[in-house]
């Protein structure tokens, strides 16, 4: 950003220019270490350790705050989240090793996933003049780099440049290529030089690999103009260029999970969660910091099949919950430096306070965010809760169905208007709830937490019921009548969801202005537990047709659901769904469950026909 001071929202001049001090101020070498080996040589100079500290799918968590609550982030393990919790971490560890022995980077997804993030995205969009929050606290904290995470194009590719330009660090990406050129379309590298107590200085390459699946994800926003190739083949092009480029450590940054899995199966030739393929097919790689998969591995050593030598992983969960540190130890001999061993752990952000200077630059932010989500748009006669969505018909995604279901309609024209339209939600986040009375932004908005956009499909009868099966996939076998936790149940592993399918995956189907209606049979295997499918009481024929308002990542693929990808599509208004629930609230004025949610269960779970007892 040069010497430009940047607006951001209603930042004063005075809080602007603390920013730029902090960043000049971290920028500069502490000295080193208290004298105990942290960070330093022996008196000969031969042995060097160096600290690489990585955060990852910060996800616009600025600050310990939760916007949908409005109160200070908690969850049932007690987490805190935010970039000033992990500044302070950030300090603790540059105080024991010394500044200028450590580097801090991040694994991507961070500009969408707060109301934060949306605020500065799509009600007051960064520019030339307004600042990402995230830009300026990371930059304060002073990041070395960063790779690009898939959420990183929700919003395209021209706020993702305009966010880009606003860091003082380099974004990475080295799968990422221009389909004008084929070349990269963001920095795949850099090598930063430490300098040591004593001999020669330490070359460190960090190479950044963000995720395949983005040309599922955000088609809309990249198709044509950006390609995104394997991690393995482009790190196994560029991890011996470092190296003749005089690399003496290699540390790589990939938002991607370790355990190899595709969301997406075989929809694109590259796996999604490949950090674990990577240490283990690419040589000279010496750490990985992993991202994408919302996992906590403090350490985690893999082989390398081609040198046999361990290759140690590294993923600090999400949000700021955790700073993953690796101490990477070094010997000098024959004028080069050479690994000796690396050892990773993580630090949790809630065993530290917030660092009062990032909350104090995003204080206006942080202000105008909050006045903003706790808005009144309307009233509701009835509370709704998505607490149990995940096994049984709730009114919250009978709400979120009847209000996409309804602007897809809107929109039909010839013989398409004619179709019935069903409308498919996932119970995205199962603390959202409307209260009975007042409905604020932050009530809508905890409803819908991804910035999906609204797509209309085409479907037949048997393509309904094949979706509805792969959405069954979710739930464990249940061979007998009876009453069961939730956990039982829900969340089942499945050869692509090796740690269990995920909530967002799961999908509940509804009709808009009759009932579609359907059992889901847990004591039936796999593929077959959709019984008696019906459209206003009447049994859904295989040949019948079906306008089915779906969200862009399912509809790209995201979740590898049969049919979609390549069902004609009737309506694309590049609508973004939470904002379409927050605009009809505002509209309507009166959420009333007896429009959009009938009294008899649309659908419900069985085993052998008899209805299941689930509780929490």
């Amino acid at each position: 950003m040069g010497s430009t001071i940047l607006q951001r929202g209603r930042v004063r001049a005075g809080v602007a220019a603390t920013a730029a001090v902090l960043v000049v101020a971290l920028a500069s070498p502490a000295t080193a270490g208290d004298g105990h080996g942290h960070g330093h040589g022996h008196p000969n100079g031969t042995d060097y350790q160096l600290t690489v500290m990585g955060t990852t799918d910060l996800h616009g968590s600025a600050l310990n705050w939760d916007y949908f609550k409005n109160a200070e982030y908690d969850d049932s393990a007690h987490n805190d989240v935010g970039l000033a919790k992990i500044s302070t971490l950030v300090n603790q560890v540059r105080a024991d090793r010394g500044d200028r022995n450590t580097l801090l980077i991040d694994a991507g997804d961070t500009i969408q996933g707060t109301s934060l993030a949306y605020y500065y995205a799509k009600i007051q969009p960064i520019s030339k003049s307004v600042e990402h929050p995230m830009a300026a606290a990371m930059n304060a904290i002073g990041y070395d780099a960063a790779a690009l995470g898939n959420h990183e194009f929700n919003y395209g590719i021209p706020y993702l440049r305009t966010f880009e330009k606003q860091l003082d660090f380099p974004l990475l990406a080295a799968n990422a290529t221009n389909d004008t050129n084929g070349k990269a379309a963001f920095t795949p590298y850099i090598i930063k030089t430490v300098r040591t107590p004593a001999g020669k200085p330490v070359k460190v390459g960090i190479l950044g690999l963000t995720n395949p699946g983005i040309a599922i994800w955000d088609k809309a926003n990249v198709e044509g103009q950006m390609s995104f190739g394997g991690l393995v083949e482009q790190a196994a092009r560029y991890v011996p260029e470092m190296k003749r480029k005089g690399a003496d450590v290699v540390v790589v940054s990939a938002h991607s999970g370790a355990d190899t899995s595709s969301s997406y199966g075989d929809a694109l030739p590259f796996p999604e969660n490949a950090a674990t393929l990577v240490a283990q097919q690419v040589p000279g790689i010496d750490a990985i910091l992993v991202g994408h998969a919302h996992q906590e591995i403090a350490e985690r050593v893999v082989t390398n099949t081609a040198t046999g030598k361990p290759v140690v992983l590294s993923e600090p969960l999400k949000w700021g919950q955790r700073l993953s540190v690796f101490d990477i130890d070094l010997s000098y001999s024959r004028g080069h430096w050479t690994v000796q061993s690396v050892d990773a752990s993580v630090l949790n952000s809630n065993t530290v306070p917030d660092d009062p200077k990032i909350v104090s630059l995003l204080q206006d932010e942080q202000e105008t965010v909050v006045d903003y989500v706790n808005g009144v748009i309307g009233t509701s006669t009835e509370a709704m809760s998505a607490a149990t969505a995940r096994y049984e018909d709730t009114a919250v995604l009978d709400f979120i169905n009847y209000v996409q279901a309804g602007a897809v309609k809107a929109e039909l024209t010839g013989a398409d208007a004619d179709l019935p339209v069903l409308s498919i939600a996932a119970p995205f986040n199962k603390d959202a709830a409307i209260p009975q009375g007042d409905v604020s932004v932050r009530d809508i908005a905890g409803l819908y937490i991804y910035d999906n956009t609204l797509l209309g499909i085409k479907l037949t009868g048997a393509q309904v019921k094949a979706y509805l099966e792969k959405s069954a996939e979710y739930f464990k076998p249940a061979l007998a009548p009876g009453a069961y936790p939730a956990a039982s149940l829900t969340n089942a592993v499945t050869p692509t969801a090796p740690n269990g399918t995920p909530d967002y995956n799961y999908d509940v189907m509804g009709g808009l202005d009759q009932p579609l209606t359907y059992d889901i049979d847990l004591a039936q295997p796999v593929g077959s537990r959709i019984v008696g499918l019906a459209y206003g009481g009447v049994p859904v024929t295989d040949s019948q047709e079906f306008v089915v308002a779906i969200n862009n990542y399912r509809q790209s693929g995201g979740g590898n659901f049969p049919g979609v990808t390549t069902a004609p599509v009737v309506y694309n208004r590049q609508v973004e769904i939470r904002q379409l629930l927050i605009d009809w609230v505002s509209a309507n004025q009166v959420v009333d469950p007896a429009v959009f949610s009938s009294t008899n269960p649309d659908w419900q779970l069985t085993s052998g026909g008899t209805p299941l007892t689930v509780t929490p």
